[in-house]
């Protein structure tokens, strides 16, 4: 699967399992996003996928690493639901 298309999977996984913030923005856990089973079964390395997605400018995280447990309450943002 071509890079591009997990990342449009990642904006369908914020889509479908997140919520509107308080700026309307979708956002997802980290911790939801790493214990979805679709995300699990769906993407190769669900980590990488966010960083490629962070990359392109559509997604946003705080930080560099998120590690599961640490950071389950990191909120992954999307800002380009478009791509």
């Amino acid at each position: 699967m071509k890079v591009e298309d997990e990342v449009r999977d990642v904006i369908r996984f914020i889509k479908e399992l997140g919520k509107p913030n308080a700026d309307g923005k979708m956002v997802l856990t980290f911790g939801d996003y790493f214990k979805s089973d679709e995300v699990q079964n769906t993407l190769e390395n669900p980590f990488a996928t966010l960083k490629a997605a962070k990359k392109r400018g559509v997604i946003d995280f705080e930080g560099e690493m998120l590690w599961q447990g640490m950071h389950d309450h990191v909120e992954l943002i999307l800002l380009n639901p478009d791509f």
